[in-house]
């Protein structure tokens, strides 16, 4: 079942001029049922393991790379290390903040979003990826497994930011 909303439309006339103007538009959910639109654990895993995979992959290319153009065998060097830093800040962090998504979650069709079905804040992302996945890390990924036992669908960083993971699909009214 995908998620609907409504949309208001506010149209008024430019003084002088027959042609009407939109304004802001705002959206509001309706029907909104978080036990249907959850995303299943599974596919969470799935999403996880690709943005698991996408970190990993500076570091193997820094040492595939490395050996190529015959450099020293050993641990990845500074640069690479600065190159995954930056890939594991964008993707947890930055990309979320703008998007919702993470590249695993877009691969994956499912979106982070406000408890309510609506669409969640930089902030709330923010301290959902940073504060909340230290929660979750720290209880050794028993915060993870929330999500696969409680009927919405949530996991511990979930419930401490107020958001969940759905469907990314949506139908406009």
């Amino acid at each position: 079942m995908d998620r609907e909303l409504k949309q208001d439309h506010e149209r008024t006339s430019v003084s002088g001029s027959q042609q009407p103007v939109a304004r802001a538009r705002r959206e509001e959910v309706v029907n909104f049922d978080p036990r249907v639109l959850r995303a299943p654990f599974l596919l969470r895993c799935a999403a996880l393991f690709i943005d698991y995979i996408v970190l990993m992959a500076v570091p193997v290319l820094g040492l595939v790379i490395t050996q190529l153009i015959g450099g020293k065998a050993g641990a990845p060097g500074a640069l690479t290390w600065l190159l995954t830093t930056l890939v594991g800040l964008s993707n947890f962090i930055f990309l979320p903040m703008l998007t919702s998504q993470t590249v695993g979650k877009m691969l994956t069709g499912l979106r982070i979003t406000a408890s309510d079905g609506t669409p969640a804040s930089a902030v709330a992302i923010l301290f959902r990826n940073v504060v909340g996945y230290l929660v979750t890390l720290l209880t050794l990924g028993i915060g993870l497994l929330i999500a696969g036992i409680v009927p919405s669908g949530r996991a511990l960083h979930d419930y401490l930011s107020g958001t969940m993971v759905v469907y990314a699909k949506r139908r406009r009214l």
